[in-house]
């Protein structure tokens, strides 16, 4: 009867774990709205990683959250970081590692805790007349066996937090 168990046991942890070998380890997110701003001064806002203070979700979750800044913010090499004792926000910095002035802006995502992971997003504004304007976000990601078997509840959490930095700028800058 042991001996079953034990097979069973090993049996399932097996089939977990060649799941998890066959799973997609790389994964991206977009969420996009539509701005009643022009198309330079949407980009403008976006670019200065230290406007995400008063729209990104992630930033707000912890008002005692210690933010860091090194370099000129809006230009390529500039470094926001975070420290939070909050296990949902935690520890690490993002840096803007290249500009297409007016279009898109791409950051590398350093993550310390509550896990240790190096990603990256994008974010293009795209003018759809003289006084809307497109915002996307997009977030690229790797994820290690097995960690890559929750991605699919990750992609459904981080989409619905990115919807909400999207709904958030919004209001901030049509207000």
């Amino acid at each position: 009867m042991l001996i079953t168990i034990l097979i069973i046991v090993a049996s399932l942890i097996a089939l977990v774990l060649i799941i998890a070998l066959i799973m997609p380890k790389e994964y991206s997110l977009s969420s996009s709205i539509k701005i009643k701003r022009p198309q330079a001064d949407v980009f403008n806002y976006v670019v200065n990683l230290r406007n995400q203070k008063y729209f990104s979700k992630w930033v707000m979750a912890d008002p005692n959250a210690e933010l860091t800044y090194k370099g000129t913010d809006g230009t390529v090499g500039f470094i926001a970081g975070w420290n939070s004792k909050d296990k949902n926000v935690g520890v690490g910095e993002q840096e803007i590692t290249s500009i297409i002035p007016g279009e898109r802006y791409d950051v590398e995502l350093r993550f310390v805790k509550p896990f240790k992971a190096t990603n990256h997003a994008f974010t293009t504004v795209k003018s759809i007349s003289g006084d809307e304007s497109e915002v996307t976000t997009t977030f690229l990601a790797k994820t290690p066996v097995p960690m890559n078997l929750m991605v699919p509840m990750l992609k459904k959490m981080l989409l619905k937090d990115m919807n909400i930095n999207s709904a958030n700028l919004k209001k901030v800058l049509e207000a």
